[in-house]
């Protein structure tokens, strides 16, 4: 037996299902805000089920703790680019009350600089320690970015141990963990992860004590799963994991791989595109809590409610992918409100069935030099590993892990044979 528990706004859905996939029962109750581990607890208590092996649960509240600036750590914010990257500044952009709320300090630091090893600066590590040192006692995370982390990490991982002699065992966010390559993107999405370290720690540790002898995980943006360990480690994953697990679950509800997906909630739609089984990310990045970073979340279109049939028809359009229609799945508490597409049964709970039934997950991305065209398919296969490992990582049974994308971008604006390599891997969850 498996459950998967969605953590909404209004109410809390939790799902029991067996080992292939079959939905045995659903239930709902009301969330208490600000309480997701007793939501989870209340809605597991109303499932009544026991001998569970495995936990899956969708939490907003990542989301909620940055769009309402509450929970967040102060965050003392370590750039690694010298002279090339001084132009914008660390939290550049962010809204005036997010940037009180997370900023403890930032400095910008000499080292990296350049895309070939033999143009690379070394690290000010004096600078990094007194920075470190100015912010013992403000600080309660630290969040650490090279502009050069997508080429080589060896800098941060450098920074990292530096600031840990200066201040001891302190959450520590670095930006090539995270693997994307844009750097303010990259760098505010570590911020946030440091920022949301110390909510992260306190959901783990209650989540962990729910279900004895169950391996509890927790969903992602991306549409996967991760291990209570791994989302204390990167709490900003989960962020716009409520969506994901919506879209997961609307598949799995209709056996769809490919579709439009309106989610009917008690105040809002939100209409995204499900595309090889997995939510199809947002065009152009992500935004959270009016701050663009690059995590993996969902593309989306909210429509208000009271339902306009027109509004949602138009939100429908815009996100197909071209003459060839894909059907629309209709699912969420307020299903019944919307006459058009497809409604399965157990709609109303497809959070927290595609919670259950989503896979664990890994990505990796990498820019790297490749003398000629015979080198790829060898850089390719090492990314693949990393994927793969970043899967095991999160939870992922090694024995079942696979790679479910991979691709290769010609980075024609840098001088020199670039490629952008990136690989997805994906696994049932492990239980030992």
């Amino acid at each position: 037996m498996k459950a998967g528990v969605d953590v909404g706004p209004t109410n809390t859905d939790a799902a029991l299902l067996d080992d292939d996939g079959r939905v045995l029962a659903t239930v709902k109750v009301p969330s208490r805000p600000d309480m997701p581990v007793a939501n989870v607890r209340s809605a597991l208590e109303k499932l009544k089920a026991t001998d569970l092996t495995q936990v899956a649960v969708g939490l907003r509240g990542s989301a909620t703790s940055v769009t309402r600036r509450r929970e967040l750590r102060r965050v003392a914010v370590l750039r690694i680019s010298g002279d090339s990257a001084r132009a914008v500044r660390p939290l550049f952009g962010w809204p005036a009350d997010l940037r009180d709320a997370v900023n403890a300090g930032a400095v910008i630091v000499d080292g990296g600089g350049g895309l070939e090893r033999d143009d690379w600066t070394p690290l000010d590590r004096a600078a990094v320690s007194r920075f470190a040192a100015a912010m013992a006692g403000t600080a309660e995370a630290y969040a650490v970015v090279g502009l050069f982390s997508p080429l080589d990490a060896e800098q941060e991982q450098e920074a990292a141990e530096l600031i840990r002699a200066e201040v001891g065992d302190m959450p520590i966010a670095l930006s090539a963990d995270l693997g994307s390559l844009g750097l303010l993107e990259r760098e505010n999405a570590t911020i946030l992860d440091a920022a949301l370290s110390g909510f992260a720690q306190t959901v783990a540790d209650g989540l962990g004590t729910l279900c004895p002898g169950a391996a509890v995980f927790v969903t992602r943006g991306d549409g996967t799963l991760m291990s209570l360990e791994h989302m204390s480690r990167h709490p900003g994953l989960s962020l716009g994991s409520g969506p994901a697990s919506v879209l997961r679950g609307a598949g799995a509800l209709t056996g769809l791989e490919d579709a439009v997906v309106a989610d009917v909630g008690a105040r809002r739609v939100r209409v995204g595109v499900l595309s090889g089984g997995f939510p199809e990310e947002a065009v152009g990045g992500a935004r959270i809590g009016g701050v663009p970073v690059g995590f993996r979340i969902p593309g989306l279109i909210k429509v208000d409610r009271p339902v306009d049939d027109a509004e949602l028809a138009e939100a429908v359009d815009r996100l197909q992918p071209g003459a060839d229609r894909l059907p629309l799945v209709t699912v969420g508490g307020g299903a019944q409100a919307v006459q058009q597409g497809i409604h399965p049964e157990h709609g109303l709970a497809a959070g927290a069935i595609g919670a259950a039934v989503s896979p664990v997950g890994g990505f990796y991305e990498r820019i790297v030099r490749l003398p000629d065209r015979a080198a790829v398919a060898a850089a390719m296969d090492a990314v693949m590993e990393e994927a793969r490992a970043v899967a095991v990582l999160a939870g992922a049974d090694p024995r079942q892990t696979v790679i479910i994308h991979a691709d290769e971008t010609q980075l024609d604006y840098l001088p020199g044979p670039f490629v952008k390599l990136r690989a997805r891997a994906a696994g049932p969850p492990s239980r030992w």
